[in-house]
């Protein structure tokens, strides 16, 4: 399977801070690939400049062999942040709206609707996002980031704030959205402090180090597909949570 982004010798820092240091890793097109490590670690600097967010101080991104600058710049990328940011004056169907007017794409008028059932809020599409839930303003976080209908998805921490019910739920809410949008999303990357969430959710998980980061470690997770929620009782599930708990206590 092809790589669909190449980070090779990859350095930051901010002013004299030594933020990440010599990072270089392959990510698969098709691949759900997680990032965790100790907090302030820099995973979310190392997914800022993936997404062509930041410059990089030493080393480069390829995006489909262009940096990562050009791939945003051809909405090839589509980020979803921490916390949802969502105009609070505007309704759901305009926040979704929003990255096409940005684009001056008045020919896909359909797309938020469409956008809008995939994520299970077509019933909402009036409502103001102080009237909504936690998960249901990640998930219009998400229909957002899909307008630009790019080929990679990366993910800040987006359900950090929920509590773990709701966490629990999201987490098989992006598996099926993604599921439904595989013609349009290859690839995603997904920063997260949940080591259990990361399992439950990756092909792949990258373990930085403390920071300056340096990939720590990279573990496969062999867990079937489709994942189930019955995956989190199984032997294997519990044992590579262990074991990246394990490596992260080691750093």
């Amino acid at each position: 399977m092809e790589s669909i982004v190449k980070i090779r010798g990859l350095t930051k820092y901010f002013n004299n801070l030594h933020v990440l240091d010599k990072i270089s890793l392959d990510v698969k097109r098709g691949e759900f690939v997680s990032i965790v490590g100790s907090s302030g670690c820099g995973k979310t600097t190392l997914l800022k400049i993936i997404g062509g967010l930041l410059r990089p101080s030493e080393g480069d991104v390829k995006i489909n062999t262009c940096t990562s600058e050009t791939a945003l710049k051809r909405k090839e990328i589509g980020f979803v942040f921490q916390n949802p940011v969502l105009f609070p004056w505007r309704n759901v169907i305009k926040n979704v709206e929003l990255p096409l007017e940005i684009l001056n794409n008045k020919d896909s008028r359909e797309l938020p609707k469409r956008l809008l059932k995939i994520v299970g809020l077509e019933d909402f599409e009036n409502f103001y996002p102080k009237e909504l839930s936690g998960g249901m303003q990640s998930r219009v976080a998400i229909a957002r980031a899909l307008a630009f209908e790019p080929s990679i998805l990366l993910m800040d921490e987006p359900f950090g704030a929920l509590d773990e019910i709701t966490r629990d739920k999201m987490n098989l809410e992006l598996l099926r959205i993604l599921k439904e949008e595989r013609t349009i999303i290859s690839t995603t990357i997904f920063v997260t402090h949940s080591i259990s969430e990361a399992v439950f959710l990756s092909d792949r998980i990258i373990i930085l180090s403390q920071r300056p980061a340096k990939v720590e470690k990279i573990i496969s997770v062999d867990l079937p597909w489709p994942r189930r929620a019955e995956v989190k009782y199984s032997e294997k599930y519990i044992e590579l949570i262990e074991c990246i708990k394990k490596i992260l206590k080691e750093d």
